[in-house]
């Protein structure tokens, strides 16, 4: 039996019981990657390549990836993803209760 999107978020939100379970870092509570986007002033695009990785640190964002990076004359258009969880990483909200929904 195939569920839709949101029969599938009902049935994951049973299946780690949300309810009146202590709320913990924002962070912990993100399940894939977070996405930055943004328009930098530069003169190339490997300038536009460098500010990327320098804003991933600065904002402290582990394995920063580009996935878009759009160069115009006056900067570039930068899609950033830094993935918090991928498939088979051990998940925080799995691991320590109090931290997450689990």
């Amino acid at each position: 039996m195939e569920m839709s999107g949101g029969e599938a978020a009902a049935h994951l939100h049973k299946e780690i019981d949300f309810k009146d379970a202590p709320m913990g870092r924002a962070m912990d509570q993100v399940v894939d990657a977070i996405d930055v986007e943004t328009f930098l002033l530069c003169h190339s695009e490997e300038e536009a390549k460098e500010l990327a990785e320098a804003l991933a640190a600065e904002l402290n964002l582990r394995r920063g990836d580009i996935v878009f990076l759009e160069f115009n004359g006056v900067g570039a258009r930068l899609r950033l993803r830094s993935y918090v969880h991928r498939p088979g990483d051990r998940y925080r909200w799995l691991e320590n209760p109090e931290a997450g929904h689990a």
